[in-house]
């Protein structure tokens, strides 16, 4: 084996390993998965930002810039075997380099997810659609700057019509069960509302 087979052979295993993972990320769940990112794939080398620095991707990355820099080098230069593994290798570095900030300008805008963001009791919403006794109903919500939509009954099996404000007491199944405001400041002392 010479060197140009070696470097031919490493670019061929690097860009078919990238392109494996880029399709395999794809076709999972029909929405991209970053190669490196998520499930626990080399999360033991992480850097500040929290992706890792030693991951699939940058082995990847590294394998195919390291053998196509080295093959183009020994097929149509003239360089020193040593220097050209040295170029070779500068260049694979590049190449995982680019990879790195590419995926973590990606991971850049991502936060970790809090339950408490997504915890329904003591939300403040209004009747889209009335609550029929015993029935049904929707409210909106405002969350994140956004308007949401959830099934709603009343908590006491009363109508609420349409464009009352209301507080979910509590959240089953994907249904909200709401008390209009104007009970719950009825029933609740001046004192337990201000703090």
């Amino acid at each position: 084996m010479n060197w140009e087979s070696f470097y031919l052979g490493t670019f061929q295993v690097g860009f078919l390993l990238s392109l494996l993972s880029f399709v395999a990320g794809a076709w999972r769940g029909g929405h991209f998965h970053a190669p490196g990112q998520g499930h626990g794939l080399g999360r033991g080398f992480a850097g500040p930002a929290g992706l890792a620095r030693f991951n699939f991707a940058a082995v990847t990355a590294f394998l195919a810039w390291f053998g196509g820099a080295g093959y183009l080098l020994e097929r149509y230069s003239d360089v020193w075997t040593y220097l050209g593994l040295l170029v070779a290798s500068a260049s694979g570095f590049g190449g995982a380099s680019v990879v790195l900030w590419f995926l973590n300008k990606l991971a850049a805008s991502e936060r970790p997810m809090n339950p408490a963001d997504y915890e329904m009791v003591g939300v403040l919403g209004r009747v889209s659609c009335p609550i029929r006794p015993h029935g049904v109903g929707e409210i909106l919500y405002v969350r994140d700057g956004a308007r949401k939509a959830v099934a709603a009954r009343s908590e006491n099996s009363i109508e609420v019509p349409r464009g009352a404000e209301v507080v979910v007491t509590r959240y089953e199944r994907g249904i909200a069960y709401v008390r209009r405001w104007e009970e719950i400041l009825e029933s609740e002392p001046d004192h337990a509302i201000l703090n």
